[in-house]
């Protein structure tokens, strides 16, 4: 019936002990974070892209939470748009993307999607991968260096060491990621700041050079309107600055080059006060 001195119990069978916790399968955990999308936990889908920390997204799950920044997740605050992911240049690997036709081919379900196009390591968290912020193709670190270059292996776009950006980083890797991304977010708003200022003095001498222009033109269209005449305060006439002096003073009744006939047409000849009807050709206001 048990325990009658033919049983020997276990220790575990008279203590209990604390249970161990569920473990994490490490190979699922590392399959699944590097197929699916950080945002949606679905599969990754083209067009593919990575932000500036390294996370891996699809395109779609970014332009979600841009649409509706309510449903945004902690793990994608630091997007505040399009500009701040960029679309990965991916390498396909034939292993992985052979089907099965008929049911009677090899299909290898471990084989990665996609492999470096310089040494040919799977993609799929074993080892270390990178891509480049200039141009987006994406190598394994391995290949970066070891093979020493500063235009990309692929499209031979230029970049700097602060182009290269760990995918999925870890730990170390993701505090340096942070720091890079700050750095250019700093620099980036310090190259706008000064293009902004060169835009404003640029339009600030445009203009200035707009203003004297049209106040030349003005200028101009005043002479030209004017002639070589200046305004005379007695009657309101235009006449040359060299004859204004002498034109100020200037009577037709005392114009020795002027006949009397001539000078009779106005009201200032001495005949005019002894005229008793209106001059036949100008018209007199005494003989009214």
């Amino acid at each position: 019936m048990g325990c009658d001195g033919g049983t020997i119990p276990r220790r575990d069978e008279l203590v209990r002990t604390k249970k161990k916790g569920e473990q994490k399968d490490k190979d699922s955990v590392r399959k699944f974070k590097w197929r699916h999308c950080s945002i949606s936990q679905s599969r990754l889908e083209k067009p593919i892209v990575a932000c500036e920390l390294g996370n891996i997204y699809s395109k779609s799950s970014v332009l979600e939470v841009l649409l509706d920044k309510d449903s945004k997740p902690a793990s994608a605050e630091h997007i505040k748009g399009l500009k701040d992911v960029k679309v990965l240049n991916l390498t396909k690997n034939s292993a992985g993307s052979m089907q099965p036709s008929k049911g009677d081919m090899y299909l290898d379900t471990e084989a990665a999607e996609f492999v470096c196009p310089v040494v040919g390591l799977e993609m799929n968290g074993k080892y270390k991968f990178v891509f480049l912020w200039s141009c987006g193709c994406v190598f394994s670190e391995r290949a970066v260096r070891m093979v020493k270059s500063e235009t990309c292996h692929k499209c031979n776009t230029p970049f700097s060491e602060e182009d290269i950006i760990v995918l999925n980083p870890e730990d170390n890797d993701l505090d340096q990621m942070r720091t890079k991304m700050e750095a250019r977010r700093a620099q980036l708003k310090v190259l706008k700041k000064e293009k902004r200022k060169v835009a404003d003095e640029t339009v600030a001498v445009n203009n200035g050079l707009e203003a004297k222009k049209k106040k030349t033109d003005m200028e101009k269209q005043a002479k030209v309107s004017a002639g070589p005449s200046i305004n005379m305060p007695n009657n309101g006439k235009l006449l040359d600055p060299a004859f204004a002096k002498a034109a100020a003073t200037y009577s037709v009744a005392k114009d020795s080059q002027k006949t009397e006939v001539y000078k009779s047409l106005f009201t200032s000849h001495k005949s005019a006060k002894t005229r008793e009807t209106a001059h036949w050709v100008t018209y007199n206001p005494l003989f009214n």
